[in-house]
């Protein structure tokens, strides 16, 4: 009721079997440009309209459907120096050092670094290989030369975990579902063990198993901003932003756009572009 008054008062109270596509076509444009309402907004004031013209005046309006509205704003990511960077893994100790190393120097997501298997280091092809990422799709990284020996220490741990748990008969990894079902033994493998496991085990909510899991996402998210506040910066960094600096520092160095949205793993190329209007802005993103 709201809005229907609202545009009723916009056109003088004139009666609204009176006002046509045009009449409301503007006045949805007046929401969108110059009250500048939200997307939410705007899509309540459509709907009362539509619900208006169809159920109370029996008035099909399908050209309704096809008014613009105001595009979600999109904010620049924010971006760390190479030096803030450096900064912050100052602040960082062991394989969380590690692993933030691993997330500015190859660009994948938390989610993706979380469940890397011994599988897939390759470090004969200097590849990592990223399973079912984002979209279902694997994608291949490159391996950052300088990390590899830290992650060869870092398997070392790993196995050492690994072979605790087979000699207490501990139950195996989880496994995505489909295969779990067709290899039940292949949690217990050493190639499906996680890169960075947790010390410590915990129950599988899917299937109430007690096992060892991989390193927590909180974990190393507190551990993250810890060093963050601690190296003084003030951007709202998150370990995502690692991601975002990875990127625009590609751009910068003159890889080209499609390259960098075939290592982040971006459907479409739009996604990616956006990266190059940090660079127009001198890399600092938002502040």
């Amino acid at each position: 009721v709201h809005w229907v008054r609202a545009f009723i008062r916009f056109h003088g109270v004139r009666h609204p079997a009176t006002l046509g596509s045009s009449e409301v076509e503007a006045f949805l444009s007046w929401l969108a440009n110059e009250r500048k309402v939200s997307v939410s907004t705007h899509r309540q004031a459509l709907a009362a309209l539509l619900f208006f013209y169809g159920k109370v005046l029996c008035t099909d309006l399908p050209w309704l459907q096809e008014i613009g509205r105001p595009r979600p704003s999109r904010r620049l990511p924010v971006v760390l120096t190479p030096d803030e960077v450096v900064r912050i893994l100052g602040f960082l100790e062991g394989e969380h050092r590690l692993f933030a190393q691993l997330l500015y120097g190859t660009g994948m997501r938390i989610s993706e670094g979380l469940q890397l298997r011994v599988k897939d280091l390759d470090f004969d092809h200097g590849t990592i290989i990223v399973r079912e990422g984002k979209g279902s799709k694997d994608r291949a990284l490159m391996l950052p030369e300088s990390l590899a020996p830290s992650l060869r220490e870092q398997l070392s741990r790993a196995r050492a975990w690994w072979l605790k748990d087979q000699a207490e008969g501990r139950s195996g990894v989880a496994l995505p579902d489909a295969l779990e079902r067709k290899y039940p033994r292949a949690g217990h493998s050493w190639p499906w063990f996680w890169v960075f496991a947790q010390h410590t085990h915990s129950t599988d909510p899917r299937s109430g198993v007690v096992r060892r899991h991989h390193m927590y996402d909180q974990t190393f998210q507190r551990a993250f901003k810890r060093a963050v506040e601690q190296a003084g910066i003030t951007k709202p960094a998150t370990p995502h932003t690692l991601r975002h600096s990875f990127a625009t520092a590609l751009l910068r160095s003159g890889y080209d756009i499609r390259t960098v949205q075939d290592l982040l793993g971006h459907s479409d190329v739009s996604t990616t572009m956006i990266y190059t209007h940090v660079l127009k802005v001198g890399g600092a993103g938002v502040r």
